[in-house]
């Protein structure tokens, strides 16, 4: 599919799948809406903002099917390659925590799938269920502002970052125009810089933009440490031979898995009926009346909003 980035995201013509890091888009929820609470105090803020989000990318995408993947753990075989990864994370604040069941339920309410595999990372999920489609001819859009899903980026996968204004697909040339290099090179060029948000430390002295000029010459980290006397600049060839472990460590930790095994069927992604009552319940409960309205019988029934 092209895109006309001047105009709106046209409809598909086929299979789209809305992809969501369900925890990415609680934390922003929670962190853009400072103080919003329920009727008897609970808070609410990150239920409002990530229901808010996710109508809005469904108004603008018009997906066909949609998932919202959980983190439920850090993947073992990347804590034994590197022991501090993530933890330097602050710990996830009580007040959003207690959030976290009922947006699931919500999910669950509105007839969306909702999915977590203890010991697993919704990036890996994500990242199988973007080729899985694939595979099936259908059209896939992810949905965050994390730029490790900057790597899956090809024909009919694209990311819609929540950050940008314009609203629009991102296909190669917007990953090459944030980063400095193409799809596939998006891995070599984060092992390179690391990834200060995973605790990924990369080569000292190699810079984003750096990084970019060298993938941009040698093509990937391969090509860089197979003909590394061609750098004129002796400090960097030096810390770039003293990181070799390192970014080659960083390669494999920070390639998205692609083959996880089990899940919900694709053709199950479709959304459901919602469950009316239950919404309407919840909706009571948190206190979110423009949202119960809605729900409201449409011929001038009498039923209250409490």
């Amino acid at each position: 599919m092209s895109v006309d980035r001047m105009s709106a995201i046209p409809d598909p013509a086929g299979p789209r799948l809305l992809l969501v890091d369900g925890h990415a888009y609680a934390y922003r929820a929670f962190f853009a809406i400072r103080s919003l609470q329920s009727p008897d105090g609970a808070p609410t803020n990150a239920i409002y903002g990530f229901i808010k989000m996710l109508e809005k990318m469904r108004a603008i995408l018009k997906p066909t099917h949609v998932m919202v993947a959980w983190d439920a753990g850090l993947a073992a075989e990347r804590v034994a390659q590197l022991p501090g990864y993530k933890a330097n994370r602050p710990a996830t604040p009580e007040p959003l925590e207690v959030q976290f069941p009922q947006i699931q339920q919500w999910l669950v309410d509105k007839g969306y799938a909702s999915w977590s595999v203890e010991g697993t990372e919704a990036d890996d999920w994500l990242a199988t269920y973007a080729v899985r489609a694939t595979k099936r001819g259908w059209e896939t859009v992810l949905a965050s502002a994390d730029k490790d899903f900057m790597q899956l980026v090809q024909p009919g996968i694209f990311l819609f970052n929540p950050g940008d204004k314009l609203e629009r697909l991102w296909g190669p040339p917007e990953v090459e125009a944030k980063t400095g290099v193409l799809p596939h090179q998006v891995v070599d060029w984060l092992s390179l810089v690391g990834d200060a948000a995973d605790n990924i430390p990369g080569a000292p002295g190699i810079g984003p933009k750096t990084a970019a000029e060298l993938l941009k010459r040698f093509g990937s980290v391969d090509g860089i440490y197979s003909r590394l006397a061609e750098i004129k600049s002796e400090n960097q060839r030096n810390n770039l031979q003293q990181a070799e472990a390192a970014v080659r460590r960083n390669q494999a930790m920070i390639r998205l898995w692609t083959h996880l095994e089990g899940g919900l069927d694709l053709d199950g992604l479709q959304p459901g009926r919602s469950k009316t009552e239950a919404l309407r319940e919840s909706y009571r409960r948190w206190g979110f009346k423009s949202m119960l309205a809605e729900l409201l019988p449409a011929d001038g029934g009498q039923t209250t909003l409490w």
